[in-house]
Formats: C-alpha cells, sequence, structure tokens
C-alpha cells in the first residue's frame, strides 16, 4: 500500500521518483490547498447557475399556471350567466326556436369556439 510506503519514509524526504506518489503526499500535507480551492469555488459557481436556472424554471411554471387558472375563472364568470340562462328557459318550458333561446345558445358556442381557437394557437405558438 501507498499509506505504508510513505508512513516508512522520513519526513521530508521522498525519493520514490512517481509524479503520482510525490502528488500523494503534497495532497495529505495540504500543499495543494490553492487547486483544491479553485475546484471548490468552481463547482460552487456550476451549482448555483443551476439553482438559478431551475428557480427560473418554476417560477415559470408557476406563472403559467396562475394564468391558466385566471383565464378559466374569466370564462367561467363570462359563460356562467350565459349558460343559467339558456338552461332556466329549457327548463322554464321554453322551445328552441325562441329568439332569446337562440341568442343565448350562440353565444355560448361563439364563446366557446373563441376559447378553443385561443388553446389552439397557444399550444401552436409554444410548439414552433
Amino acid at each position: 500500500m501507498k499509506t505504508v510506503e510513505l508512513a516508512h519514509h522520513p519526513a521530508g524526504v521522498f525519493n520514490s521518483g512517481s509524479s503520482t506518489d510525490s502528488d500523494l503526499v503534497s495532497a495529505l500535507a495540504g500543499r495543494q490547498a490553492q487547486r483544491d480551492s479553485a475546484v471548490a469555488h468552481r463547482t460552487r459557481r456550476v451549482v448555483l447557475a443551476s439553482l438559478g436556472v431551475m428557480q427560473q424554471q418554476k417560477a415559470g411554471r408557476r406563472r403559467s399556471r396562475s394564468i391558466a387558472l385566471a383565464s378559466a375563472l374569466v370564462l367561467l364568470l363570462l359563460l356562467g350567466p350565459a349558460l343559467w340562462r339558456v338552461a332556466e328557459d329549457l327548463i322554464g318550458g321554453e322551445r328552441f326556436i325562441d329568439i332569446t333561446t337562440q341568442f343565448s345558445l350562440l353565444f355560448c358556442v361563439l364563446c366557446l369556439a373563441l376559447v378553443a381557437a385561443v388553446l389552439i394557437a397557444g399550444r401552436a405558438r409554444r410548439n414552433s
């Protein structure tokens, strides 16, 4: 073993001539502290940079989720009264040929088509 060979040599005297043995001795003696410090600082910078990227990705996902939730709530608030009116007209005995029921149904269908178009456009923009 290398440690046994190093233990038998007097302190400061090492005559093996091998660069790996001298590197081992200098590492054990603490002479490579500057190089180890540089590696540690470089590693720390890389880890902090990747942490920053991960935090930005998390914030982007959170922002996307918030926008989706807000748009769903706005859609519900806009379509809710129209859907309620259509349901109330149909349950109350109105017929499809009544003009108010037709306009309410048309409004609901157009709003849903608009939402579908926005979703398709958003997905197409994200994929390209």
